[in-house]
Formats: structure tokens, sequence, C-alpha cells
């Protein structure tokens, strides 16, 4: 599937924005106009099922990663992805071959069983009001409240469902395919101590921003900038 892109910027250099599940490329708002502003040309997209691109009748990991390869540049400078786009992001990145990769408190683990991953409770978060998402997410600008309601309001749940097949499988790299910065969550609920410390052996560099929640760029926007000092 063509995916709909979002840019920011003129800059003779290339970013790749891939959001997180139930987002957008609005998540990244904050973002793309701060890497405009370092000479990047900021491309950033709406997964399938979420935005402004298409609703589909499959929503597979695969599905995700191959719609990369198709709607973005190879060869770009820098590419960051964020939970499910971390994780469609490591499955494309040797197509797309940027530069360096960022992976933004990745999903590489869905765990089964009954407090496992349950596609049902994505699925209520249609309901969620205002109120709850500041419960949620108390350090969010009310831009960023805003913006959780209409992404939420237009987001097709079955992209939940549609992981049930990589549910209690390992998909964390082997080794990174470029070389790759883990940003995480303080702490993280998706990558354990024991599961950092294996990515730096494996040769990933991997940060932590004190404090930050899931959604990190949103949470401590100047943490998450800070923390990829270095990188961009």
């Amino acid at each position: 599937m063509r995916l709909h892109t979002t840019t920011w910027g003129e800059g003779d250099r290339v970013a790749l924005l891939v959001h997180g599940i139930m987002a957008d490329h609005r998540t990244w708002r904050r973002v793309g106009p701060a890497l405009a502003a370092r000479d990047y040309r900021v491309i950033a997209v709406d997964l399938r099922g979420h935005g402004a691109s298409g609703r589909a009748d499959s929503y597979t990991l695969e599905d995700h990663a191959r719609d990369l390869v198709e709607s973005l540049p190879s060869g770009a400078e820098l590419a960051i992805g964020h939970s499910l786009g971390a994780l469609a992001l490591s499955r494309a990145v040797a197509e797309l071959a940027p530069r360096r990769a960022v992976y933004v408190d990745p999903v590489w683990y869905l765990p089964d069983g009954e407090h496992g991953f349950r596609p049902e409770l994505f699925a209520a978060a249609k309901a969620l009001t205002r109120e709850r998402i500041r419960q949620g997410s108390p350090r969010w600008d009310e831009e960023d409240i805003d913006i959780e309601v209409e992404t939420i309001g237009v987001w097709d749940e079955s992209t939940a469902q549609g992981l049930m097949g990589v549910v209690g499988v390992d998909l964390m790299p082997a080794a990174p395919v470029v070389p790759s910065l883990v940003q995480l969550a303080d702490p993280s609920e998706l990558v354990s101590p024991e599961a950092a410390a294996l990515l730096r052996e494996r040769g990933f560099e991997v940060r932590t921003v004190t404090g930050a929640g899931h959604t990190v760029q949103r949470d401590d926007f100047d943490g998450f900038m800070a923390g990829l000092e270095g990188w961009i």
C-alpha cells in the first residue's frame, strides 16, 4: 500500500519518521520541524489503518514493513520509528538502507497468555475521552491530547488484531543492520533491563530518557531530542 506522507523542510539530508499504533504523523509534530531546522527534509508516514492512509483487509507486521519500503525513499540519512513503527522499521531497514536508525521504545516482543497482548484492550481505546487521555499522559501538551482524540477516531482498531501473528515471538534483531540507537522510556514496559543489556551486547547503543513515558517524544520533547545527540 502506498502510504500518506507529510513532509517538513527542504534540506539535503532526508529523515524518515514512523509512528506507533493508534497514532499518525502528528505524533511527530514537534520532531519534524526540529529536524527540518537542522537541514533535514523530513518525511513522516501514516501507517495503513492510521491517519490519512487507507484501511486494509490485512494488518500483519510484514504488511507494514512492505508499505514502508514502497512509500519511503531508500538511502535516507536517518530513520526513526516509535513502538509499532520501530518494529516495522526494523523489518524494513535492510531495504530502506538509511545511514542510521533510531528505535524509540520498540515493540520487539508481545507477550502471550492471560496477561499478555490483547487486541480487545486496544479496541477499547476508541472510547477514550480527553480526560482519560490526560490522566494517562499528564505531561502532554493540550495540543497532543487533541491530536490523540483525533487520531484514535480515524484509526482502524483491526490493526491490533493483525499483530496476533507475532504474539509470543522474539522479534529483537540479532544485530543492527545499520548503526542503531534504541531510545527507551523510563521505565520501559516493552524493553526490560535484561533485554537492554542484550541489545548492547548485540551492538546497539541504548539510551534512556529519564522519567519519560512510552511516547517519549510527546512526554519529554526536550529529553527526546537531547537523547538523539550524536545521531542527528
